[in-house]
């Protein structure tokens, strides 16, 4: 399972990028393709189109709710990584991937990197 954090998939969604490449090979390769509530979200302030949020309906089809499971480990994440302002976006997306057991596939490897030593493995260009 890899889920898809919000500049990942804004980026994939550009034709020639490395995250489309990845995007493309993940499909071909039938990966199961998931996203947070939380990203999904982001990713629907937009600024999108309604045809740029079909097609990417079509690609991410798994998007989880975020749950009281999901809101411990977020405010474990968050005290375990400095409470850095800003940051807990960052965590709630990072608490559902883990949960799922997901990689998470990022464009922002740096805002995700201080979740690797709880176990969140990443995936990116």
């Amino acid at each position: 399972m890899i889920h898809l954090d919000t500049s990942f998939l804004i980026r994939a969604l550009a034709r020639g990028t490395g995250e489309d490449r990845l995007l493309r090979t993940w499909v071909r390769e039938a990966q199961e393709l998931g996203m947070s509530a939380v990203a999904w979200t982001e990713f629907l302030c937009g600024p999108v189109d309604s045809a740029v949020v079909q097609l990417a309906l079509r690609v991410v089809a798994d998007r989880p709710a975020f749950g009281d499971e999901d809101a411990l480990l977020a405010a474990k994440l968050y005290n375990a990584s400095g409470r850095r302002r800003g940051s807990s976006l960052d965590c709630m997306i990072a608490a559902t991937a883990l949960r799922a057991g997901a990689s998470l596939a990022t464009s922002n490897a740096h805002d995700f990197r201080r979740f690797e030593p709880e176990g969140q493995r990443l995936l990116g260009p």
